[in-house]
């Protein structure tokens, strides 16, 4: 019995065997026969609109864009979970109507609580 269930892997494991080889086999084909040529600097450095680039390459944000990314993050997943219930709240309004409409207005609440303690930490202010 024992013999059957692994004899039944036996294609997976081929495949990924051959997945691996074919991966590391391009990868040292390239190195084999690939061009190894002699390029200037200039065509190794960063193409900015034509302007040479000056300092570095990667700016430190304020805490502040983490800070809104994040709650339209939060906010965008309320309109996940608010769309299935929409759907299914008209089939559900025979059986239990009142429940799911007393369970997104929970869920509604504390979104809306959690929106008016970002609007008293000011954190949708952007001046400052």
């Amino acid at each position: 019995m024992e013999s059957t269930q692994i004899r039944e892997y036996l294609p997976v494991l081929m495949l990924v065997i051959l997945a691996v080889g074919f991966s590391f086999g391009m990868l040292l084909f390239s190195v084999i026969v690939g061009k190894k040529g002699r390029r200037p600097a200039i065509k190794d450095t960063a193409y900015e609109c034509g302007m040479l680039p000056i300092g570095a390459g990667n700016t430190r944000l304020s805490v502040k864009f983490y800070l809104v990314a994040m709650l339209f993050i939060l906010f965008d997943i309320e309109v996940v979970f608010l769309y299935p219930w929409a759907v299914v709240y008209k089939d559900m309004l025979r059986t239990n109507g009142p429940a799911i409409l007393g369970a997104m207005l929970s869920f509604m609440l504390i979104l809306f609580v959690g929106y008016i303690y970002a609007l008293k930490k000011r954190a949708f202010d952007w001046k400052n």
